[in-house]
């Protein structure tokens, strides 16, 4: 009997699983689809979440306000900044979940505000009490006793005094440019009251508007006494000191503001003559980009705060977040580095996987069969040994990497640089372009190439997000493919933190993919088609779409099916809408996705067999694990590879199959099992967008996923 195709819900109506109706009061709950946008902000209001868990350490908790706020950050400098450009522009469309720029962004703003106070309530009333109790405290510059004023007006005469460049505003000082995420204070400075003051701010004379930037130099938080964990914030100290600078004049108090500039700068490749030099230029006139944010404190007057809305062009009073909380919470973190390992998670534990018997080789242990790494918990100096090795084993004749964050001080390019130097072929291809990481990026490249190896800038047009390393080694006379196919970049630090898969392998035909891969990346091929290895913008969207619709047929046939991903983003609407069509064929379908998810799930017959989870904790969830049951013929992938258009349609990614079955096994009944088994760390998404955690079962110990993987965390 021919299946008949379900109808999805009529406009405006969505019911659960169950079929109960389910309310959605967002303005764009007439769509199938959640707006991109306010789900990365459901995602940063899961990572405050963290911080407000009294159940953290500490210090612990503090980092989470600060990521919370480095997320925003860039969430201001990249998306809302787009959004207020489209907004100057006529015949821009709606996004696929019907809104329009301007709408967004007054949903943006109706999101935020909230989540602002309830991250300065937080500081000021939980975790700052709660430190000073434990002897660390941030004090007025106030409650100082003299002796104590007294030392602190030394340093600042000695160290901060001579950084400081007062700005005044009158017709011969137009107001100054102020560069984006830096600190400042805003004070009003006229003559002694004897001398009269005449005019308003508004008047422009007399008092003068004056701008103060405090110096990123200096350490934000000041010690009191030396040896002592109790501080002043420099702006208080520079604040009670000012009269120093304007020696006879009447001061007014100081208030603290932060503007946050357009970070977003697009590369013309198609009209570049030298990439290196363009994206040089593109990062000096980065820190000039218009503002879109203005963050004052809650204390500043409404005058003042009106005369730098009004002086910084684009801004409205829509773009100004007054808090109560000092700006610039990442500054805090220096607390975190104090030696107090009470407040802070306790260190993981981590094994090492590899470890090659007396006279044997990784390369050899890799010959044996593949081998499978999941990071933090397996340590990544595997990863640096191996390219180590490859550095200086005589057998290497040639090392091949894709480099797209590497961080500053990683020992993989130097490892590439020594390979150089012992005569071995060397082809990086580093991403100039990898946002907020070209500096570092450009570094290494420059350095690579004096030393002698290939360096190649990607592809017109192309990211080249895929994280792939191929080591081409002589054994008896033939030549032989070693392949390191990754979920996470190649940096060892940001690997502490970041939960990711590695796959070591010597599999002739992923060799031959790779070799192929890199013909591509660093010579004029138009490889179209690959053995093994998913590649993007090549077969990846195909082949996943494929994947997808197979599972749609075997449940179709009654055969088993079931579709689990783990992602960081899904928001390519052809995924999408395959996954539902799967839904309404029976297929059971299982995300784990960590931020930006624009699928619906649970809506009755349309998703209601889709499930999606988030999982937010003391480590980024990184990792991308692709599994289908193919009719019992189950088939796993890893990659570099989220389901957005940009993975599938702008970048170079690499998606890898698993062979070994064991390796299979391992990853579908643990590592998913376990995410998907997660009551502690997890939150389902519901269909009108929010968030809410897991209900632990009756009877259900608790299961936190990113213990559990800590060797001897736990067995399911």
């Amino acid at each position: 009997m021919e299946d008949k195709k379900q109808e999805p819900p009529k406009v405006g109506q969505f019911n659960d699983a169950s079929g109960v109706a389910l309310s959605v009061e967002t303005p764009h709950a007439t769509h199938h689809l959640l707006n991109r946008d306010l789900s990365l902000l459901e995602f940063f209001r899961r990572v405050l979440d963290e911080a407000l868990d009294p159940a953290q350490p500490l210090l612990e908790r503090l980092k989470f306000l600060s990521i919370f706020s480095t997320n925003l950050d860039e969430f201001f400098m990249i998306r809302v900044s787009g959004l207020k450009e489209m907004t100057e522009h006529e015949g821009i469309e709606a996004t696929p979940d019907g809104l329009m720029p301007a709408a967004q962004l007054a949903l943006i703003r109706e999101r935020l505000l909230p989540m602002f106070a309830e991250q300065a309530r937080c500081l000021r009333e939980e975790i700052l009490p709660a430190l000073a109790e434990q002897g660390i405290s941030v004090v007025a510059h106030d409650s100082l006793t003299p002796a104590e004023a007294a030392t602190l007006k030394t340093f600042f005469m000695d160290s901060v005094f001579p950084l400081l460049s007062p700005q005044s505003i009158d017709q011969a000082h137009p107001f100054p440019y102020i560069p984006g995420l830096g600190l400042n204070l805003g004070l009003m400075v006229g003559p002694k009251p004897e001398h009269g003051i005449t005019r308003s701010l508004a008047g422009g004379i007399t008092p003068r508007f004056v701008r103060l930037a405090v110096p990123a130099l200096v350490p934000r938080l000041v010690p009191v006494a030396e040896g002592a964990a109790r501080f002043v914030y420099l702006e208080e100290l520079i604040a009670a000191n000012i009269g120093e600078l304007f020696p006879r004049m009447h001061v007014g108090e100081a208030y603290a503001f932060r503007i946050t500039r357009d970070a977003d700068f697009d590369v013309r490749e198609d009209e570049v003559v030298d990439l290196l030099q363009t994206v040089e230029s593109s990062l000096r006139t980065r820190r000039f980009g218009s503002p879109v944010r203005l963050e004052v404190s809650a204390k500043m007057p409404a005058e003042m705060t009106r005369f730098l809305r009004d002086s910084l062009d684009g801004l409205s009073e829509e773009d100004v977040y007054a808090t109560e909380a000092p700006l610039n919470v990442p500054d805090l973190m220096s607390l975190y580095n104090l030696d107090r390992p009470e407040l802070k998670d306790r260190p993981l534990r981590t094994t090492n996987l590899v470890k090659p018997s007396r006279g044997q080789s990784i390369f050899d242990a890799i010959s044996k069969r593949d081998i499978l790494l999941h990071h933090p918990y397996d340590s990544y100096s595997t990863i640096t040994d191996f390219i180590a090795a490859a550095a200086h084993d005589p057998a290497v004749l040639a090392i091949k990497m894709c480099l797209y964050r590497t961080g500053k001080n990683s020992p993989i390019p130097q490892s590439l640089i020594a390979a150089v130097q012992n005569g071995k072929e060397v082809v990086t291809i580093v991403e100039l372009k990898a946002r907020f990481d070209e500096e570092h990026n450009i570094e290494w490249a420059k350095r690579l190439e004096e030393a002698g190896a290939h360096v190649v800038y990607g592809l017109i047009g192309l990211k080249t997000h895929s994280k792939v390393a191929l080591v081409i080694r002589r054994e008896n006379e033939r030549l032989r493919a070693y392949v390191h196919v990754a979920t996470g970049n190649y940096n060892p630090t940001t690997a502490k933190y970041y939960t990711d898969f590695s796959l070591l392998t010597a599999d002739r035909e992923i060799g031959a993919d790779a070799s192929a891969l890199f013909n591509f990346l660093t010579g004029f091929s138009r490889q179209k088609e690959y053995r093994r290895l998913l590649v993007a913008p090549v077969n990846l969207r195909g082949r996943m779409l494929e994947l997808i619709r197979r599972e749609t047929g075997h449940a179709r046939a009654g055969r088993a099916s079931r579709i689990t991903a783990k992602i960081n983003r899904l928001a390519d609407l052809e995924i999408i809408e395959s996954l539902y069509e799967a839904s309404q064929a029976g297929v059971p379908i299982d995300l784990i996705v960590r931020g930006i998810c624009t699928l619906r799930p649970g809506v009755k017959n349309l998703s209601e067999r889709i499930t999606v989870r988030s999982v937010v904790g003391r480590f980024l969830e990184h990792s991308r694990v692709f599994y289908f049951a193919n009719g019992g013929d189950e088939e796993l992938y890893i990659g570099s590879a989220d389901w957005l258009p940009r993975n599938l349609n702008r970048r170079v990614e690499v998606v890898t199959p698993i062979s070994d079955p064991d390796l299979k096994t391992y990853l579908k009944n643990v590592i998913l099992k376990t995410y998907l088994r997660d009551n502690v760390r997890a939150r389902l998404l519901r269909p009108d967008g929010s968030y809410e955690r897991v209900q632990t079962a009756p009877g259900d110990a608790p299961l936190d996923s990113q213990l559990y993987f800590e060797p001897g965390g736990g067995s399911v």
